[in-house]
């Protein structure tokens, strides 16, 4: 496959730099099978467990837009045209290969060429036409498309199918302009081609009927409770043939007390996230071990921008600076995480820890003055700041329910704040129901209905902040800070095209010096990835690509496996 053009611009512009992982197995599996000691006609079988506290939003790549749904589409459900290797090199998956011709001094024709045994669990070719279909439905603005700035070097709106398993787009140069076909993986147009852009957000199809094309099928989805899936029998054996499991199971259990006892009862193989505080009791049960990794996530509080108290930069400076986020890493994450900065996470090539000015110091005497500068004093004595109106420096502080961390979290910044005469309200949401309120979907109505959120963005692989803080996209479901910053817009359109790093350096670090100063977000801490595992189950190392990168080749001590239930008769097959 033609890739010199490709891998020159890789080279000086991979954003991602792959992070040190670990795993504690203490030189072993606790007496159970080594891979080496299992044929692999005996690793088929069983089913494995995996344990998350929120529920898996859709299984339509179109219009979803947490974390765990992409894993999911990513590595269980779907086919990406490319994935990502070790070396976060992009590699070829659904397509078998591609070519790149520079047209002009600001273009490209990008040519896909996909394989031609991969097929819909319906049966049905998965080819061009899928991905012709996807790209039309992310060009149209009524679909609304989570994930708008993955195709932003794909100016021209209309790409050209050469045949069934060929399809040629034109783009701008652009340091990763692969990632946009990781982050999407096409979706059968023979089942959503005829359903209109702004119905798709809501059809079945996301939560019911996902019909996919990779390596486990969908089976059934009970609603705040699990997801199952199956082994895809036919999967091209030139990727690995059919997956060694037999079924996956993604449980939701919005309590992470629960999601423990699960873990350590043998109700779960795989326990997504635990708390920092809960390893010392996982490492203690020889059942299990933990694996970690640094990750391209960033934990925040992100300020409504459009309301009154947080609408000046003082302000929300001045809250980031009364907020002890040492003490809540140091609480809370029992080393595995290190003090926020910007929005740029220490996976991104331009990050600098020991830069003073993306470094926003605990200082609650600069953060009284910062507030008495933007006019909030305590004017009738009564222990609460107040602006010249007479209204309270008063705001509810949100974050999903089941995520004992966040809670934990807004807790902790409520005690901090309260002395400086600032009243924090902590609220717990159901994790949907928050999402849809963040992104400007209540009950139809276009309606950002809150004051402040304890969330996380876990970064793509290229490093683009344009969905979630360029004013181009006010309106857009990620943007919902509501941050507008002329400054900000140019440097994110800059550092998004800019493939030499040495060029574009004074422009990310001015970047970060500028999200610091405005401070849209809190960015409280950078977190590493955690997962408890059952040892029972051969899960292989997990690394910034994710959690799941390796699901199709997880598989279970055939000593230790437990019989894959029952589906009921009428969904066994669909």
């Amino acid at each position: 496959m033609p890739r010199r053009t490709l891998r020159n611009l890789l080279a000086c512009s991979c954003l991602v730099m792959l992070a040190a992982c670990g795993r504690d197995d203490g030189g072993g599996r606790g007496g159970e099978a080594k891979a080496g000691e299992v044929p692999d006609s005996l690793k088929y079988g069983g089913t494995a467990t995996i344990g998350s506290f929120s529920d898996l939003q859709s299984m339509n790549s179109l219009v979803s837009s947490d974390y765990y749904s992409s894993q999911v589409q990513q590595y269980v459900l779907f086919m990406p045209l490319v994935k990502y290797d070790a070396e976060l090199n992009p590699v070829p998956w659904l397509a078998e290969r591609w070519d790149t011709v520079r047209v002009a001094g600001d273009s490209l024709d990008l040519t896909f060429h996909l394989r031609r045994d991969v097929k819909w669990h319906d049966g049905v070719p998965t080819t061009a036409r899928d991905v012709l279909f996807t790209f039309d439905r992310i060009m149209d603005p009524k679909t609304a498309f989570p994930n708008a700035s993955s195709f932003t070097p794909y100016y021209n709106p209309k790409a050209q199918l050469l045949d069934d398993y060929t399809i040629r787009f034109r783009l701008r140069p652009h340091s990763d302009f692969l990632d946009a076909w990781f982050q999407a993986p096409p979706m059968p147009q023979h089942v959503l081609g005829k359903v209109k852009p702004e119905e798709l957000l809501n059809h079945p199809f996301g939560t019911q009927s996902p019909t996919g094309n990779g390596p486990f099928r969908f089976v059934r989805h009970l609603a705040n409770q699990e997801w199952v899936f199956e082994a895809n029998r036919d999967f091209p054996k030139g990727l690995g043939g059919r997956p060694y499991l037999d079924r996956v199971v993604y449980r939701n259990i919005p309590e992470m007390t629960t999601l423990l006892t699960e873990l350590l009862t043998g109700g779960l193989d795989v326990y997504l996230a635990p708390r920092p505080s809960q390893v010392a009791q996982i490492r203690a049960n020889p059942a299990l071990e933990v694996n970690h990794t640094s990750y391209r996530q960033w934990v925040y509080i992100g300020w409504n921008t459009a309301l009154p108290q947080f609408r000046d930069a003082r302000v929300r400076r001045a809250l980031s600076m009364a907020i002890n986020r040492q003490q809540i890493v140091d609480a809370l994450l029992y080393g595995f995480g290190d003090v926020g900065r910007s929005t740029v996470t220490p996976a991104h090539w331009s990050y600098d820890p020991r830069d003073p000015q993306t470094q926003l110091p605990h200082d609650t005497a600069g953060a009284r003055r910062l507030l008495a500068e933007a006019g909030w004093l305590d004017r009738n004595r009564d222990g609460v700041l107040e602006d010249a109106q007479g209204r309270p420096l008063r705001f509810r502080l949100e974050t999903n329910q089941g995520n004992d961390t966040r809670k934990d979290i807004i807790e902790i910044v409520q005690a901090q704040l309260k002395p400086l005469g600032i009243v924090v309200e902590p609220r717990l949401v159901e994790w949907n129901t928050l999402t849809a309120r963040l992104q400007n979907d209540v009950g139809g109505e276009r309606k950002r209905d809150y004051d402040a959120v304890v969330n996380s963005w876990v970064d793509y692989f290229r490093k683009d902040d344009r969905d979630i803080l360029h004013s181009a996209n006010l309106e857009r479901p990620f943007q919902y800070v509501q941050f507008s910053n002329p400054r900000a817009d140019f440097l994110i359109d800059t550092t998004g095209v800019m493939t030499d790093r040495q060029a574009a350096l004074p422009f990310w670090k001015e970047y970060q010096h500028l999200m610091v100063r405005e401070s849209p977000y809190t960015v409280l801490y950078y977190p590493r990835r955690i997962a408890g595992v059952n040892r029972r189950l051969h899960y292989g190392e997990m690394d910034t690509r994710g959690d799941l990168l390796n699901v199709h080749r997880w598989w279970l001590d055939p000593s230790a496996r437990r019989a894959a239930p029952r589906p009921p008769a009428d969904t066994a097959n669909k």
